[in-house]
């Protein structure tokens, strides 16, 4: 409060130096007695007491200029932007040269209350002076820039109607910082009662949210505040927001939490360089788990709050890298939200144009690496109030925020709405499978790789639940994508499927039978590739082959033959041929990554082997397949 009271200080130096030098506007000493009662009771922090004298003031001289100017600081000062608009006007009709500064304040103000003409006009007033301190001139360049801004939005508002997600979830408390899970089928939230904020959490049963709650007693706490969420596409790890915690690094830190059943395991907070002295809070974290993205006011940023990524390493969590001038500000940006497209950034701020506090944006990544200049959401989603913690589905048609300015049940409620078309990211859906032992049929936890073909780049790497044998990932539809899946003492499960036309939205279903290693037993390696009726590997085959590579380094005593197989569509000796050289081909490759050639055989089957029928194009596809085979163990 002290901190706080000298910056107000300084805020009325101008005005204050009028009682001092006793150059008033007015000659009524009884106003002039009031004034210098209300500066005294200033500098006691009793702002009742500066109040009432103040309104005596202009009882006996309405026309005194330096008193409505102090009133309009103090109702500033209060938030009370209409009262303290009115006193600005006036002291500035009375005289408009009373004070510089008073058109910025004015203007500011009238930001606030969506006077965005007004606040234009009074803006490009303060503008035109002379010797306006560079923070001053940086601030009414970027209110100046809201109105402009503001003033086109309101022309051509978006579409929008948040629709309140029920008495399930809200209270007559505060909730907000929804997250849903990739299958939407939890939602999790902050509800903030009294002093206190704690994690809550909804269920999604046959398309209705059943009543939130207490989400675990090893999250939430009751001396501390723990809030600002955000959970992998799965549903396993949670990363939240813990504050004043004794184990702690600094005011707020991010901690983590993996899922142990139908509970939470005890959080621990990120270590350095993720967390440190300074404040860190609002983790969002990408669809393949391994950036995090935060807010921080740590050293190095742009000014106030900024947004930072820590991409996971073998050694641990990276050294933060800013997001850049195309996202942060000298203002604050809060609220990271990166979709799992993991292309498509929302955050709010209020250092970029827009309707007047903090507004919601979008920024997308391009091909270079860079993020883009942010886009605001547009009115009315923006309003000349705060916006914050916006996130999305996982398919990106919808939309959850809170708000305090929409009815509701009372405080801030969460609402759900229909994102603008052009405002939403790139399609995505999510891959639901589960693994199984191939014999007993019993659910496996396994090690489960998903590649972007295109790229040679791993997108998803987790591990399928010990209990259920389940995972879930989300990525891009439109593309195509290798899965490999692994287990000690089993085969490894080799696959290639597409989202080429997929609908964003709809699962894609796996169910994997992994099979253990034995004599005779097979694995098809579906990502092994070569080009019609020739046999030189591609290079989309390289992560296939290394995870071959891999595993008879894991198996040192296994032998194995490597075959190739055919349709029968072609001559037969050709057919019979390509197929030996693309065996061979692969075993060249391991013996050229050393392994042992004593451990290998290859051998081409032509079309004598077949799996599927030959009479479509999908049976076809099929039986043409490299395969290897245990042959000793």
């Amino acid at each position: 409060m002290r901190g706080l009271f000298f910056v107000f200080f300084l805020f009325l130096m101008p005005v204050l130096l009028f009682a001092q030098e006793h150059r008033y506007s007015t000659t009524n000493k009884e106003a002039i007695k009031h004034y210098l009662l209300a500066n005294e009771s200033l500098d006691n922090s009793m702002y009742d007491g500066v109040l009432d004298e103040l309104h005596q003031a202009l009882r006996e001289d309405s026309n005194f200029v330096e008193a409505h100017g102090l009133l309009a600081d103090l109702y500033r000062q209060r938030r009370q932007h209409k009262e303290a608009v009115e006193e600005y006007n006036k002291a500035i009709a009375l005289n408009p040269e009373y004070s510089h500064v008073a058109y910025l304040r004015v203007g500011d103000e009238e930001v606030h209350i969506a006077h965005y003409e007004d606040g234009k006009r009074h803006l490009e007033k303060f503008l035109t002076y002379p010797d306006v301190n560079p923070e001053n001139m940086l601030l009414g360049k970027k209110l100046l820039a809201d109105c402009d801004f503001s003033i086109e939005a309101i022309k051509h508002p978006v579409p929008f109607q948040p629709v309140n997600m029920g008495p399930a979830i809200n209270t007559g408390d505060d909730e907000y910082m929804p997250v849903a899970t990739a299958d939407e089928s939890e939602l999790i939230f902050t509800r903030k009662i009294g002093n206190n904020e704690d994690l809550y959490k909804s269920i999604n049963v046959n398309g209705q949210w059943q009543t939130a709650t207490y989400l675990s007693n090893n999250i939430n706490t009751p001396e501390y505040r723990e809030g600002a969420l955000s959970i992998t596409q799965d549903g396993k790890f949670l990363f939240f927001t813990g504050c004043n915690r004794p184990d702690g690094l600094g005011r707020c830190d991010i901690y983590v939490s993996s899922k142990k059943g139908d509970d939470w395991g005890k959080p621990f907070d990120l270590p350095p360089p993720v967390n440190t002295p300074g404040w860190e809070s609002q983790p969002s974290i990408s669809s393949d788990g391994r950036t995090l993205y935060f807010t921080s006011n740590r050293k190095g940023g742009y000014g106030g709050y900024d947004i930072w990524k820590s991409t996971l390493t073998d050694k641990g969590w990276g050294e933060p890298v800013n997001l850049g001038p195309n996202i942060n500000t000298a203002f604050d940006e809060q609220s990271a939200f990166i979709h799992p497209d993991d292309s498509t950034l929302y955050f709010c701020s209020n250092g970029w144009p827009g309707l007047g506090g903090m507004d919601l944006f979008v920024s997308r990544l391009g091909k270079d690496g860079q993020w883009g200049k942010p886009v605001n959401l547009g009115y009315p989603i923006n309003t000349n109030g705060d916006e914050n913690g916006l996130t999305l589905t996982a398919e990106g048609s919808h939309a959850f925020y809170s708000s305090n300015s929409l009815g509701g049940y009372g405080g801030f409620d969460i609402y759900t709405f229909e994102l603008p078309q052009n405002l939403r990211p790139h399609l995505v859906t999510y891959v639901k499978g589960i693994v199984k032992d191939a014999k007993t049929m019993a659910p496996l936890e396994a090690a489960v790789e998903i590649i972007d073909l295109q790229k040679d780049q791993s997108v998803y790497g987790d591990y399928s639940d010990p209990d259920k044998g389940s995972f879930l990932a989300t990525l891009t539809t439109g593309k195509n994508y290798g899965l490999n899946i692994s287990k000690e003492g089993y085969l490894f499960y080799s696959q290639n499927f597409s989202l080429v036309g997929h609908e964003a939205g709809k699962p894609y279903d796996i169910s994997v039978l992994l099979q253990p290693i034995e004599v005779g037993n097979k694995v098809i390696l579906n990502n092994i590739f070569f080009d019609t009726n020739k046999f030189d590997l591609k290079p989309e085959s390289l992560a296939e082959l290394q995870k071959l590579v891999d595993f008879l380094s894991v198996n040192p005593s296994l032998k194995i033959e490597i075959s190739g197989h055919t349709d029968n569509v072609g001559n037969d000796q050709l057919n019979q041929t390509l197929s030996e050289n693309r065996a061979k081909a692969v075993y060249q490759f391991l013996v050229d990554n050393k392994i042992d050639p004593a451990r290998l055989q290859f051998k081409g089957y032509g079309k004598t082997q077949p799996i599927a029928g030959n009479d479509t194009d999908e049976g076809r596809s099929k039986n043409r397949r490299t395969e290897f085979k245990i042959i000793a163990k």
